[in-house]
């Protein structure tokens, strides 16, 4: 029966994985949703060829991510973990945490 249903295109990893992209690239890193979809079952193939079309923003969504709940830069160590491991938490990834924590665009990097 499933292969019938992947015959007919109605299942399909591929079109499974964009729409997961899509509802989860608000919320979340490249990285954990890469995981997320490898604990599903997704070949790497696909999952690589997904995760290229939000790598281009992968920046902006990040700090949306990061204005959503923080909007400010840390000013204590305190802040600037808490800040951090709530960005590792989303799977985004360190340099781009560095870049946003240090008030740098990704145009000047």
């Amino acid at each position: 029966m499933l292969d019938e249903l992947e015959a007919k295109d109605w299942l399909s990893d591929d079109r499974f994985s964009e729409q997961f992209v899509l509802s989860r690239k608000r919320k979340f890193g490249a990285r954990k949703i890469a995981h997320e979809l490898k604990l599903r079952g997704v070949d790497e193939s696909i999952i690589s060829r997904v995760l290229r079309d939000i790598k281009d923003d992968e920046f902006l969504l990040a700090k949306t991510i990061w204005e959503k709940k923080f909007n400010q830069i840390p000013i204590t160590i305190d802040e600037k973990a808490k800040q951090i491991r709530f960005m590792q938490s989303r799977g985004i990834d360190v340099s781009i945490i560095h870049q946003i924590l240090s008030g740098k665009s990704p145009e000047f990097i």
